[in-house]
């Protein structure tokens, strides 16, 4: 078969550029290692910013999400049962977060996909990319059903992940890759527990960062700081809720936690990976595939979907107009957003962790807080930041 863009991977990058472009008149198909069932239910991110919110809108895709999205504006700093909020709307042009788990974005891409005639292939293996460097390249992979199936296209959109093969096709020669490792661990905990704020909070405790994130109103996100090299079996349920309630804890105040069953726990090794550039021939790497982020600051999603929109809008400029220019700086132009998300994050992880590398670091992340807590410029700064420019 010919399509004009092969789309490998069906996470939020994917499913994004898929529906733009297929609302521009540009022909697509989607390979997807994973199941329908296991894309529209894994759990990951759930914080939307308001360019996000703004593009699914215009797509048509967002009636669900401004139903029943929460929407915040402020978050809330913990330090050694001192608080204080920030309250980032107010201080940069009205803008705010939307509160509406991964599983539903991906939910909603897939029907507004399918809905309009898309193909999706799920349960794929064996993908390989050929010809990257041609005019003509070509994707074969192997179907659920085992047989073998080919696509010729103009254009290849790698979205499958850190540890998909769309990278892996690329020479090594071809591409310069940065990676840091933070050294520090969390363990995400997801609980069926209504949340216990209507804010995010960020608690610096000298046992390690505790946080308390929102995805819906029976379900939250937690993350604890851990020794590196924990395992998520290490951590029974009950020490997870002791851990929330002593890091989490106010002095001089009502507020309680709520606790609820665990229905995940996993450990984050919490490091930062950009490759440049984002392309090679007819190749284009979105999202994970291009860089990962730590979870600090809610900028992976949200940095997947601009991928997603930025190379959108060149295949939409060289259908239409024949021009390449958007191709051409396509990488440049996902990549400066990218890094400042990447210094923001980095930014964040030295002001919520109370030891990465040594003492030192944690007296300086309780100076940034309290700085944080004083400062208005500081404030706007991070707000501006914080909430996506």
């Amino acid at each position: 078969m010919k399509r004009a863009v092969v789309v490998v991977g069906a996470g939020p990058a994917g499913l994004t550029l898929a529906n733009f472009i297929q609302q521009s008149g540009i022909d697509c198909i989607v390979l997807e290692k994973s199941s329908r069932i296991h894309v529209e239910n894994r759990a990951r991110a759930g914080v939307l910013e308001h360019r996000s919110v703004a593009m699914l809108e215009s797509l048509g895709l967002a009636d669900r999400l401004l139903a029943t999205a929460d929407r915040h504006g402020a978050c809330e700093f913990r330090v050694n049962g001192q608080s204080f909020q920030v309250s980032y709307s107010d201080l940069y042009g009205s803008l705010q977060h939307f509160i509406y788990p991964q599983q539903e974005v991906v939910k909603d891409l897939v029907a507004g996909f399918l809905a309009n005639g898309g193909d999706i292939r799920f349960s794929v293996s064996d993908v390989e990319l050929r010809n990257l460097a041609s005019s003509t390249p070509s994707i074969v992979w192997t179907s659920e059903d085992g047989t073998r199936g080919e696509v010729l296209c103009d254009f290849v959109a790698g979205c499958d992940g850190f540890h998909g093969v769309c990278r892996k096709a690329i020479p090594s020669t071809e591409l310069t890759e940065f990676s840091h490792y933070h050294g520090v661990e969390w363990l995400a905990i997801l609980a069926d527990a209504p949340p216990s704020t209507k804010a995010v909070i960020y608690a610096l405790h000298t046992d390690g960062f505790a946080g308390h994130m929102l995805r819906s109103p029976t379900v939250s996100r937690f993350y604890l700081q851990v020794p590196v090299g924990t395992k998520a079996s290490d951590w029974s349920g009950e020490r997870v809720w002791n851990a929330l309630h002593k890091r989490l804890s106010l002095q001089d105040s009502t507020w309680s936690l709520t606790e609820g069953k665990i229905i995940e726990k996993r450990v984050l090794d919490m490091r930062s990976y950009v490759v440049e550039p984002m392309s090679y021939g007819r190749l284009f790497l979105l999202g994970d595939a291009a860089h990962i982020i730590t979870p600090v600051g809610a900028k992976g999603m949200n940095l997947a979907m601009n991928d997603a929109v930025t190379f959108g809008r060149a295949l939409a400029d060289y259908y239409t107009t024949g021009s390449d220019v958007g191709l051409k700086t396509y990488s440049d132009d996902c990549l400066r957003r990218v890094w400042r998300a990447q210094e923001f994050s980095q930014w964040m992880v030295n002001m919520i962790h109370a030891d990465v590398g040594s003492p030192f670091f944690g007296r300086l992340a309780r100076a940034r807080l309290e700085h944080l807590a004083s400062s208005a410029a500081y404030q706007a700064s991070f707000a501006e930041n914080y909430v996506g420019p």
